[in-house]
C-alpha cells in the first residue's frame, strides 16, 4: 500500500524495463552511460530502494554466469547510497547483501557512493573490493566515528596513518585500495584523482529533450500500458454469457 501511495505502479507497471536498454553499446563498441533522474524519487526512500533492489535482482536472475571478465558488462553506481539502507528492514538489507556478493559472477559491478562509509552496512561494505575515500573532517562525534570506520575498512599500510590522512586530504586527493589480479586488496595509498571530463551539474530540460530525441529508446517508456488481466477477461465473458 505504501509503495502504491508513493507511485510504485509507475515503476512496476508496464511497459516493464528491458534490461538490454541499460546494457547498450555505441556503434564503435563503447558502453553507453544511463542516468536515472531521481530528483523526485529520492524523496521516497522506500520506493527508491525497492526499485533498485528489484533492478539488481532482475539482473542477477536473468543474466548468465560469465565468471571473472576483464571488463564488466554493466556497472552500477549508486549515489547517495544511504537512501538504500535508511529505515530498510533487515530482510531487505540481507537481500541486497546477497545480490551484491553474487552478482559479480554475472559480469556486473556495483559501486556505492556516500558521504560516510558507515552509511553502508558492514556486511555489504565487506563485499566491496575497490575503495576510494575522499576527505572527512572530524568536527562532531559522528564524524570522528566515521573517520575510524573508514580507516578500519582499508588494508593497513605501515607507512601511512590512515585516520590522520583522511582528515587532512586536500582537494582532488583520496585514499585508494583496489583488488590485485588474484583478488587480494592492495594496501591503502594516498594519491591524486584525475578530475572528471564532464560538466558538474544537472543538464537543462532543453538538453535532456535533445538527448531523448536522439536516443533509440527515448520515448519507449513514456506511455503506460494497461493490459487486460485474466480476471477482467473472465468477467467480460461472464457478462456476455448473461
Amino acid at each position: 500500500l505504501r509503495l502504491a501511495q508513493d507511485g510504485g505502479e509507475g515503476f512496476f507497471g508496464e511497459p516493464a524495463l528491458e534490461l538490454n536498454d541499460i546494457m547498450r553499446t555505441s556503434p564503435d563498441g563503447r558502453g553507453v552511460i544511463g542516468i536515472l533522474a531521481a530528483a523526485q524519487l529520492v524523496l521516497k526512500p522506500r520506493l527508491y530502494s525497492t526499485f533498485l533492489l528489484w533492478l539488481l535482482s532482475e539482473l542477477f536472475e536473468q543474466l548468465p554466469e560469465v565468471g571473472d571478465l576483464d571488463k564488466p558488462r554493466l556497472v552500477f553506481v549508486f549515489d547517495e547510497a544511504h537512501l538504500l539502507f535508511d529505515d530498510a528492514p533487515p530482510a531487505l538489507v540481507q537481500r541486497i547483501e546477497q545480490v551484491v556478493r553474487l552478482i559479480r559472477s554475472k559480469g556486473v559491478g556495483v559501486y556505492f557512493c556516500s558521504q560516510f562509509p558507515d552509511d553502508v552496512p558492514g556486511n555489504i561494505l565487506g563485499q566491496l573490493g575497490n575503495r576510494v575515500q575522499h576527505a572527512l573532517r572530524a568536527y562532531t562525534p559522528r564524524d570522528q566515528k566515521a573517520v575510524r570506520t573508514a580507516a578500519e575498512t582499508f588494508v593497513a599500510n605501515p607507512r601511512l596513518d590512515v585516520a590522520k590522512a583522511i582528515s587532512s586530504l586536500g582537494t582532488g586527493e583520496a585514499l585508494v585500495s583496489t583488488l590485485q589480479d588474484k583478488g587480494v586488496p592492495t594496501p591503502v595509498q594516498q594519491t591524486l584523482i584525475a578530475p572528471p571530463r564532464c560538466r558538474m551539474g544537472a543538464i537543462s530540460e532543453a538538453e535532456r529533450a535533445r538527448v531523448r530525441a536522439g536516443s533509440p529508446i527515448g520515448g519507449r517508456y513514456d506511455t503506460a500500458v494497461n493490459r487486460e488481466s485474466a480476471a477482467e477477461m473472465l468477467a467480460r465473458r461472464v457478462e456476455r454469457a448473461s
